[in-house]
């Protein structure tokens, strides 16, 4: 029965994908079943295998070595703030994202994260049937994220025409920065958050080239990467690590206003009707959340989660699943940890607009317009990943 759902599942995201077709003559089937068939291999050996587990395992105790070597750094500066036994998130959680934007830098500086995001991405544009830019985009989104990716690429952002923009755009929606991943394991099991990295890739390239399907010539397709200016080491280094400290400051903003927020529109809610906000939207998504294969028993707390992401960010969600997890069927916890893994939410529109619009004011107008669709592209991904995690689980 649970694969009979996770077919229907699919068939209803690829469906959903598909009505708003830009152009449904221009979709290529043969590289999205390929694509398919490649999410489901790589789910299957993450979470199913021994290596899977081996490699997970690795990646998960060199996140967590990283965490405590930054935990040395954040206990320098804000020891003695925290009585013994309690936990912050801003210190513990989002401070270690300044090391590892550390570390990124000096990969970034190199040349080692620049050669990998160039091969790796021609690579996968044998198998996507897309242009080496759109896979190129892709990957680099994943290690240096969703607003920094447009600035390698923005010698050629003002030649890109809108439909070639959007794939960009939607690419750094449904993917996550590696210098956040840290900070998701500390919240999710990381086999959850190494997964969903993983098949999102694939999985944007399959919802884009269905909503916004086309073909670039030989002569268009030019990966041009932008080089940074040339800095001494120690110049990088200030860079990365101010840099990584405004994504901390920001993250734990936005998690100040939209979790009071929440706490206030449920009170209200709570006091007129009897109702959460959650519950109300748990109604909305359980639909959705059935598609995925969660039990039906789960599927109105499992849509409340997944619905708060949606308006909010993946990080309120997450602690929102913290606080429901024991009570959570294995099964359903797995899916709703891979939905959670992206940027695919409300906030990340402003943000992609604004850092396109930074480089290019014409083409930032561009993305700013397309943005309701774009979030709804990302958010199928999103949906996608946790119907293939749903066939493995």
């Amino acid at each position: 029965m649970k694969y009979l759902i996770s077919i229907v599942g699919l068939l209803v995201v690829l469906g959903l994908a598909w009505l708003v077709s830009a152009d449904k003559r221009k979709i290529k089937y043969k590289p999205i079943g390929i694509m398919i068939v490649v999410q489901l291999i790589l789910s299957y050996v993450l979470l199913n295998t021994k290596f899977g587990l081996i490699l997970i395992k690795g990646i998960a105790d060199v996140f967590s070595k990283l965490l405590e070597y930054a935990g040395e750094g954040v206990s320098f500066v804000f020891g003695g703030m925290l009585n013994k036994g309690e936990m912050s998130f801003f210190l513990n959680v989002l401070l270690p994202i300044v090391f590892i934007s550390v570390l990124i830098g000096i990969f970034q500086h190199l040349k080692i994260l620049p050669f990998i995001m160039k091969w790796v991405g021609l690579a996968l544009s044998k198998i996507n049937g897309m242009g080496k830019l759109e896979s190129y985009n892709a990957v680099a989104s994943a290690m240096v994220g969703q607003s920094e990716v447009f600035i390698t690429v923005k010698k050629q952002l003002d030649k890109l025409p809108a439909h070639r923009l959007y794939t960009l755009c939607a690419s750094a929606m449904s993917t996550v920065s590696m210098s956040i991943v840290g900070a998701y394991m500390t919240m999710i099991e990381p086999k959850y958050v190494v997964t969903a990295i993983v098949i999102n890739l694939f999985g944007g390239f399959i919802i884009t080239s269905i909503i916004n399907p086309y073909t670039v010539e030989d002569s268009e397709d030019i990966l041009v990467i932008q080089q940074e200016e040339k800095q001494s080491f120690f110049e990088m280094l200030g860079e990365y690590i101010l840099d990584g400290f405004k994504v901390a400051i920001i993250v734990g903003a936005m998690l100040i206003g939209f979790v009071a927020l929440m706490a206030a529109i449920n009170n209200v809610l709570d006091l007129i009707f009897g109702i959460s906000f959650q519950q109300i939207l748990g109604y909305i998504f359980a639909p959705v959340a059935f598609i995925m294969g969660i039990p039906a028993s789960e599927i109105v707390t499992a849509g409340g989660i997944m619905a708060t992401k949606l308006v909010t960010n993946e990080f309120v969600a997450m602690m929102d699943l913290a606080k429901v997890a024991k009570g959570m069927s294995p099964r359903t916890l797995g899916i709703i940890s891979v939905f959670l893994v992206s940027f695919a939410n409300f906030s990340s529109i402003g943000i992609i607009a604004g850092a396109v619009k930074g480089l290019s004011e014409k083409q930032g107008n561009t993305v700013a317009r397309f943005g309701l669709r774009l979030l709804y592209g990302a958010t199928l991904v999103s949906v996608l990943s946790a119907v293939i995690v749903s066939f493995i689980l």
